[in-house]
């Protein structure tokens, strides 16, 4: 007999009951950047918080803008398991960027908060500047034609 006595099995039915709860209790995620960062862009005050609450409140910015010293830029993204019918792909559940600007004083001038649904209203530019260092090697050309060749041959068919 598998089970010496009657508690054994329901000890096994328990264990697997909460091994099995709890894996579809929690959502899995893989998180990039400030978490919560829109509860924290909440606590910022515009023409009271200056740079040093802000390191406090958020912490050290992401990025910095190239032209401007006094503008900071934040991120968080966050990645979740997708369903079974999609084979478990990762989906973009939240993609925030937070885009703060000070004055020469150090006080918050402005805070622009984009989403998910703003940022894929953004356009970008398709025009790209080649030069000698992007391009590709002969073998990489000799590759990437063969590999064409091949997938256009079997979409033919």
């Amino acid at each position: 007999m598998l089970f010496k006595n009657r508690y054994h099995k329901y000890f096994i039915l328990l264990f697997i009951l909460i091994a099995f709860s709890n894996c579809q209790m929690y959502e899995s995620s893989n998180t990039h950047g400030i978490v919560f960062l829109d509860n924290r862009s909440n606590k910022l005050i515009v023409n009271e918080t200056n740079m040093n609450d802000v390191l406090n409140i958020i912490g050290q910015p992401h990025s910095k803008s190239i032209n401007n010293e006094n503008e900071w830029i934040y991120i968080e993204r966050v990645l979740v398991k997708g369903d079974y019918h999609n084979l478990g792909r990762n989906i973009l559940k939240t993609n925030n960027i937070l885009i703060l600007q000070f004055n020469k004083y150090g006080i918050l001038e402005n805070k622009q908060m984009l989403n998910k649904s703003d940022i894929e209203k953004l356009n970008f530019a398709k025009n790209t500047t080649s030069n000698k260092l992007s391009q590709k090697s002969f073998v990489e050309k000799l590759l990437s034609s063969l590999k064409a060749k091949m997938y256009s041959n079997s979409n033919n068919k």
